[in-house]
């Protein structure tokens, strides 16, 4: 369990960070509780990049993170996500342990880069060859668990590359497991929506999810 003395740390680092790097640069700290998953965040600086504010929930990445085992999780540093409002940020994810080796936080840092991709993009108008380029599709970050589960919805239906009302059993099945494997089923009420999205009852739906 998080003490408060090393939540007031972490705060005091996540406030730091906002100001040497200024209001482009969001820090989040989650406390991780698996009883109140749907409310991890306990702090957050420059939180309009995001829209998010003090109590409302995980992104993909705690929602992963709670699925395995704490002597798994690495830091990860210098990926791209992106807001619902289509901006894309520059992340980093560090993990915060107690002395039983337990996850008890997560610090995260999201550095809106929206300006400097424009300019980027403007010179590379100049630059740009017949070369194919490999692209990456930056991970999302919701506003609320509601708009996260959605787009775990969302990814799961891509991944089977079918409409549900085209889904095999086998279709769905698939697409239940990767919601299973993402941590979408932390989420409150979650097996609720998920089940009548796939027009299957809770019963089945457990039965998917093995």
């Amino acid at each position: 369990m998080l003490s408060e003395q090393n939540a007031n740390f972490l705060k005091q680092i996540a406030k730091a960070i906002a100001i040497q790097f200024g209001e482009d640069c969001e820090v989040v700290v989650h406390k991780i509780d698996e009883n109140k998953t749907d409310h991890s965040i306990i702090a957050i600086e420059n939180g309009h990049i995001t829209n998010r504010h003090i109590g409302d929930g995980p992104s993909q990445v705690v929602l992963e993170t709670l699925q395995k085992d704490p002597e798994e999780i690495e830091d990860n540093y210098n990926y791209l996500t992106r807001t619902r409002d289509g901006r894309v940020l520059k992340s980093s994810t560090m993990f915060y342990k107690g002395e039983d080796g337990k996850l008890e936080a997560i610090l995260a840092i999201n550095f809106d880069t929206s300006s400097l991709f424009a300019a980027e993009n403007t010179l590379h108008k100049l630059t740009i060859t017949d070369e194919p380029e490999d692209e990456v599709e930056p991970s999302f970050i919701p506003q609320n668990v509601n708009d996260l589960l959605d787009e775990l919805i969302k990814e799961s239906v891509k991944l089977v590359g079918k409409p549900v009302a085209l889904m095999t059993k086998e279709d769905k099945v698939k697409s239940i497991q990767f919601l299973s494997n993402k941590g979408a089923f932390l989420i409150t009420k979650s097996g609720d929506k998920v089940a009548k999205y796939f027009n299957i009852s809770k019963y089945t739906l457990y039965n998917y999810i093995g």
